[in-house]
C-alpha cells in the first residue's frame, strides 16, 4: 500500500488507496449505476442500472411505463411488446405502487417529453427486472400533493418522507445544519459533547425526570439546556465551545414547539455582549447567503421596553409597520368611560383598512373577543380618500380629536385605525395579536423577505403572581448590566439584564446573555430567587465550586434549530422540518409512545403505579 494513500488517527490505520476505493463503489454498483435523477441525454445508448420504488405504472397493453423513484427523482421505465420478451412484460404488469425495484436496461431518447422533471427527455429501454420487494398499498398517495391527512401522515412517517416536500425539507435541514458546523469551525469554536442525563433543577419549564435502578428513589433528569456544562467548559478554558443538541422540555406544546427540541448551543471566553452579537450576526448573514441566497447588511437593535411599547412583544416582525400608538392623551378627555379607566389606550393604523366592509371589521371585533385574546371590544375609526373620519365614537369625539388618532398611529387617508384599551401588559399583547394577524390577512409577511433584529436589555426578573416572588426571566446565570446589581436591593424589577435576543421575521430563533462568572455575584443571585444557601449549594453546588477555581467572563447563545430551519424554509411550523416529530399532545403516533412500561421494570426501578380502576 502507498504510504500516501494511509492516513493514522489514533492507533487506528485508514486506507484511501484507490483499490480499496474502487472496491467500495464496486459494491454500492450491485444495485445501481445511477440515481433515478441523474440521466440526461447525454447518457444516450448507455447500459445502467437502476434502483428504487414504482411511483406509478401506465399499462397500454402493447406497452407499459413505470415512473421508478428514489430521493434523487424519478426516471420513466418502458416495456413494449416489439423490444420486450412477453415474460418481462409479464413481470412489469404485476408491479404495483411503492414496488422495490431493479432495473437494467438502455438510456434512449423519450418521444414524449416531460420538461417538468430533469430527466424527461430520456427513458429506460428495460432488459431485466428484479422485484427486490412487493409492497401494500399504502394508506395516502406518496405524491407531493397527497389525499393524506396529517395524523394519518404522521403515523406513517417513514411513507410520508418518501414525498418531495418532507424529503426536501430534511435535505434543507441538512444544509442549513452543515453550513452552521462549517462556519462556527472556521470561527475557531470547538464541537464538544455534554450528558443527557444530568440533575433535575426547579427553574424553568419542567423537566422529563429518568429514575436510576442503580440509585433507589433518585432521578436524573433530561437537559433542558446544556446549560451549566457549557460553563464547566469555560472554567476548562475551552474558550469557543458549540453542540448540536437535543434538549427536552415537558411543556404544553404548540406548532412551533416540541417536547425534544434542538438548539445550536454557542458560549464564548473572554467576550462582551458586542463580541457575541457580531459572531452570530456573521452566523446568520452566512446561513441566509449560502442557504437562501439573500445578503442582509443591517441587524438593528431595540430595547425590550421599546419593542414591547412599539409592538406589544419581545419579538417583533418588522417586515411591515403597524407600529403602536399610545393614545392615553388624546383620547382621555371626553366622557368615554372605556378609555377613562383604562391604564392604556393604543391603536394601530391599518393599510388600507378603510377598504375593510363594516362585516369585517364586525369580525375583527369579534376576533379580538375571542377567548385565546381577551379584549373586551374594539374601537375603529376610518381615514377616508378625502381627508374626513368616521369612527364608532363619533358621539364622544369630533375631527379634531380624530385627526390627533391618526397622527399619533401614523394612520393615512385610505387606512383604518383599530383601537384597544385596558390593563398596560394585556392590552399590549391583544394588540400586538390583532397586528400579526392582520398583517397575515394583507400579505405583508412575505416568508422570502428576511428581517432579522436584535432585542437587547431584558428585564433580569419578572414578578410571579402565583410563587409572589421573583423568577429569572431567562436563568439564574444571566449577569446584570454593569452597575445595576445594586438596585437589586431597591428596585429588583428594573434591574436589567446584560440579555439578548435574535429575532426573525417575528420569531425568536436565538437567545443568550453574559453569565455570571463569580461566586459572590451567583449567590446573591440565587438569594433575590428565592433559594436558601442550602438550596443553592445542593441545586448549583458544582457551578460554584467552579467559579473559585478562575472563571473566565464568558457568554453565549443558543439557536433554535428546529424553527430557525423552518423559517429559513418559508414556513413557521417546525414539524415539517423533523423526521419523526409529535403531534400537538406530545406523542409519536408511529410507534405508539409514550405507552405503559412492564410492572417487573417498574419493580426493578423502585417505582409504584397507582392504577385506577
Amino acid at each position: 500500500m502507498n504510504k500516501k494513500s494511509q492516513q493514522t488517527v489514533g492507533a487506528f490505520l485508514f486506507d484511501y488507496s484507490p483499490t480499496s476505493l474502487n472496491l467500495h463503489s464496486k459494491l454500492n454498483l450491485m444495485y445501481r449505476s445511477h440515481t433515478n435523477g441523474e440521466l440526461r441525454l447525454s447518457h444516450l445508448n448507455q447500459k445502467v442500472t437502476l434502483a428504487g420504488w414504482v411511483q406509478k405504472v401506465r399499462d397500454k397493453g402493447f406497452v407499459i411505463w413505470v415512473d421508478l423513484r428514489d430521493r434523487y427523482g424519478i426516471t420513466q421505465l418502458i416495456f413494449d411488446e416489439e423490444r420486450t420478451s412477453k415474460d418481462l412484460l409479464e413481470k412489469a404488469q404485476k408491479l404495483g405502487r411503492e414496488f422495490v425495484i431493479q432495473v437494467q436496461g438502455t438510456v434512449i431518447e423519450r418521444q414524449s417529453k416531460n420538461p417538468n422533471i430533469p430527466t424527461g427527455d430520456i427513458e429506460i429501454l428495460v432488459e431485466e427486472l428484479t422485484l427486490l420487494n412487493n409492497a401494500k398499498l399504502p394508506p395516502f398517495t406518496i405524491e407531493d400533493e397527497t389525499d393524506g391527512g396529517e395524523e394519518l401522515r404522521m403515523q406513517f412517517r417513514y411513507l410520508d418522507i418518501r414525498r418531495n416536500p418532507v424529503k426536501n425539507n430534511l435535505i434543507f435541514r441538512h444544509k442549513v445544519t452543515q453550513e452552521v458546523r462549517n462556519f462556527l469551525s472556521n470561527e475557531g469554536f470547538i464541537e464538544v459533547e455534554t450528558p443527557y442525563l444530568i440533575k433535575s433543577t426547579p427553574e424553568g419549564a419542567r423537566d422529563f425526570v429518568v429514575p436510576s435502578r442503580m440509585n433507589p428513589g433518585q432521578f436524573y433528569a433530561l437537559p433542558q439546556s446544556p446549560q451549566t456544562f457549557k460553563q464547566l467548559l469555560m472554567v476548562g478554558g475551552m474558550d469557543k465551545y458549540f453542540q448540536i443538541v437535543k434538549c427536552f422540555r415537558d411543556e404544553d406544546l404548540r406548532a412551533d414547539r416540541q417536547p425534544e427540541f434542538t438548539q445550536i448551543d454557542c458560549e464564548m471566553a473572554f467576550v462582551e455582549q458586542e463580541d457575541i452579537l457580531t459572531v452570530f450576526e456573521g452566523l446568520t448573514r452566512h446561513l441566509l447567503k449560502e442557504v437562501k441566497g439573500v445578503e442582509i447588511e443591517k441587524f438593528p437593535r431595540m430595547f425590550y421596553d421599546d419593542a414591547m411599547r412599539l409592538y406589544g412583544n419581545d419579538k417583533p416582525d418588522i417586515r411591515f409597520g403597524m407600529q403602536f400608538g399610545e393614545l392615553n392623551d388624546v383620547t382621555k378627555h371626553k366622557d368615554f368611560n372605556v378609555f377613562n379607566s383604562a391604564e392604556l389606550v393604543v391603536g394601530i393604523a391599518v393599510p388600507g383598512g378603510n377598504a375593510f366592509t363594516r362585516k369585517e371589521i364586525d369580525a375583527l371585533i369579534d376576533w379580538v373577543k375571542r377567548p385565546q385574546i381577551g379584549a373586551m371590544g374594539m374601537v375603529y375609526c376610518r381615514y377616508n380618500e378625502d381627508g374626513t373620519f368616521k369612527s364608532s365614537v363619533d358621539k364622544f369625539y369630533d375631527e379634531t380629536d380624530l385627526a390627533q388618532w391618526a397622527e399619533v398611529t401614523g394612520a393615512k387617508p385610505g387606512d383604518l385605525i383599530c383601537i384597544l384599551s385596558g390593563e398596560t401588559h394585556k392590552t399590549r399583547t391583544q394588540l400586538s395579536a390583532l397586528r400579526m394577524a392582520l398583517a397575515e390577512r394583507l400579505g405583508l409577511r412575505n416568508p422570502n423577505e428576511f428581517a432579522p433584529l436584535w432585542v437587547v436589555d431584558f428585564p433580569l426578573l419578572e414578578w410571579d403572581e402565583e410563587t409572589s416572588r421573583y423568577h429569572a426571566m431567562h436563568h439564574p446565570f444571566t449577569s446584570p448590566k454593569p452597575g445595576q446589581i445594586e438596585l437589586l436591593e431597591t428596585n429588583p424589577g428594573a434591574v436589567k439584564a446584560n440579555a439578548y435576543d435574535l429575532v426573525l421575521n417575528g420569531n425568536e430563533i436565538g437567545g443568550g446573555s453574559i453569565r455570571i462568572h463569580d461566586k459572590k455575584t451567583q449567590a446573591l443571585m440565587f438569594d433575590y430567587l428565592g433559594f436558601s444557601e442550602e438550596e443553592a449549594k445542593a441545586q448549583f453546588g458544582f457551578l460554584m465550586n467552579a467559579f473559585e477555581y478562575g472563571a473566565p467572563p464568558h457568554g453565549g447563545l443558543a439557536f433554535g434549530l428546529d424553527r430557525l430551519v423552518a423559517i429559513l424554509g418559508g414556513q413557521e411550523t417546525i414539524r415539517d422540518f423533523i423526521a419523526f416529530p409529535k403531534n400537538n399532545a406530545g406523542r409519536d403516533v408511529m410507534i405508539d409512545a409514550p405507552a405503559p412500561v412492564d410492572l417487573k421494570q417498574l419493580e426493578e426501578l423502585s417505582l409504584k403505579l397507582n392504577l385506577k380502576s
